[in-house]
């Protein structure tokens, strides 16, 4: 929905509410895509209208469809101040998946009595998921498969598929033994096109994709994206079928992922989805503060750096006009280095196998961005203050302090990797505070070093 439209729909609730035309809100917001109903309410100032719109909706699998794609906060404004009963017909109409994601995030008191409403069988599919850690394909995954033996045969398969419409993504045949392990997948295509008392097990695909319970929701979704998966099998410790994570649900995850390292790499802690929005000033400030805090550390040291090098300064006063510059380009080409290598282990491009490949690729580039930055450097320091020694230590000092960010940008994130540490947290002021204190320690111990030549 674009943002004039958005505004449009805003302007017309608000209009109608303060008329109470109450018919004419009701008609507007059943005529909208479930997904737009879900945005217009996000966007309401108060909690009570929220609820308000959200009572209007008239067709429950379109309520239930828009509380999933609410954020969190959101969604919990509005079901807070429903009572059970009406909670319950519209978790009926969700997948076991986003129902126990809901469920996770309600009140202990409004779980447990949605929990007693609920059909036995769904409320223990709720728990059963719920007992598996969060972000793990267990707490992920839809039980609401579709699988047949492998001594099914293909007419037999069709004729199930063709009642099965209400399973979830019977895109894949998955395929099981006796003891209900999964031994093959077999996509629908080759059922057309096979005779039809063949068994599953002649035309299925024994090298099976699939993920662990207790397999990151990250790696869920490097997997699927990897392969091109509509969805992907979940398998027990003894390879039984669990249950299956969808496209969709992957990429709610990637989504997640990536806001979660985007706040991590700017060094703003790891919030939910919909902080900017919702959040207070105070929790704002104690998500951000304690990354500020270990910058504002690092520059203390930058500073004692300065302090201990203040005779130089004193003897060489031009050396002050590129401080800024050498710490500045350290650390921004740190940062490059350190989110490509990021986003390499985040998606899987970048593992072991390839790690020294990719060390040596951006050393390389690395060395050639330092030579033409301090190649610049030099031509600016000589033009400027007409003393060519200075215009050299200058670019000797640029292209050290690059090489060495360029290095370090590539290193720490796979060392954190190594030691279990989430590598998205190097990329932000870690890094760029280390290479400051890099960059001018290697500026200044030169400048040191041929200080006679500077005077």
């Amino acid at each position: 929905m674009s943002v004039s439209k958005l505004d449009l729909i805003l302007e017309g609730i608000h209009k109608f509410m303060r008329r109470g035309a109450i018919g004419h809100l009701t008609n507007m917001i059943n005529k909208l895509h479930p997904v737009d109903v879900g945005k217009v309410i996000e966007h309401l100032s108060t909690p009570h209208e929220k609820k308000e719109v959200f009572d209007l909706i008239r067709n429950v699998k379109v309520k239930a469809r828009v509380i999933k794609e609410i954020d969190g906060l959101c969604r919990m404004e509005i079901l807070t101040r429903m009572s059970s009963q009406e909670i319950v017909p519209i978790l009926h109409e969700m997948a076991s998946d986003d129902v126990a994601a809901i469920m996770g995030e309600l009140p202990s008191e409004k779980y447990q009595e949605v929990l007693k409403l609920m059909r036995h069988e769904d409320s223990q599919e709720v728990q059963d998921l719920l007992e598996h850690p969060e972000e793990t394909a267990g707490r992920l995954m839809n039980k609401d498969f579709f699988s047949l033996s492998q001594e099914t045969t293909v007419e037999q398969a069709i004729k199930e598929i063709r009642v099965a419409s209400e399973r979830e993504m019977v895109f894949y045949l998955y395929v099981t033994d006796q003891e209900d392990r999964l031994v093959g997948v077999v996509s629908l295509r080759q059922l057309l096109v096979v005779p039809p008392d063949t068994p599953l097990q002649k035309i299925m695909s024994s090298e099976v994709i699939s993920v662990t319970t207790d397999t990151d929701q990250e790696e869920v979704a490097r997997q699927v994206t990897r392969y091109n998966l509509l969805a992907i099998p979940v398998v027990d410790k003894d390879n039984k079928l669990a249950g299956i994570v969808t496209f969709d649900d992957v990429i709610d995850v990637v989504r997640e992922e990536a806001t979660e390292d985007i706040f991590k790499m700017a060094g703003a802690g790891t919030p939910e989805e919909d902080f900017i929005l919702h959040t207070s000033s105070l929790n704002a400030v104690r998500y951000r503060l304690p990354w500020l805090l270990t910058t504002l550390f690092g520059t203390m040291i930058t500073a004692s750096i300065v302090w201990f090098f203040r005779f130089t300064l004193h003897e060489a006063i031009a050396l002050v006009t590129f401080m800024p510059v050498i710490a500045a380009m350290g650390g921004n080409v740190g940062v490059q280095s350190s989110t490509i290598v990021v986003r390499g282990l985040a998606t899987g491009q970048i593992d072991l196998a390839n790690l020294w490949r990719v060390v040596l690729k951006e050393l390389k580039v690395g060395l050639l961005m330092a030579l033409a930055c301090g190649f610049t450097l030099t031509l600016v320091a000589y033009v400027w203050h007409t003393h060519l020694m200075l215009g050299m230590v200058l670019g000797a000092a640029m292209f050290l302090a690059i090489t060495v960010a360029a290095i370090m940008g590539t290193l720490v994130p796979v060392v954190l990797k190594k030691l279990n540490f989430d590598p998205a947290i190097s990329s932000g002021p870690f890094v760029t505070t280390a290479n400051d204190i890099t960059g001018l320690v290697i500026y200044l111990g030169l400048a040191t070093y041929l200080l006679q030549y500077l005077r």
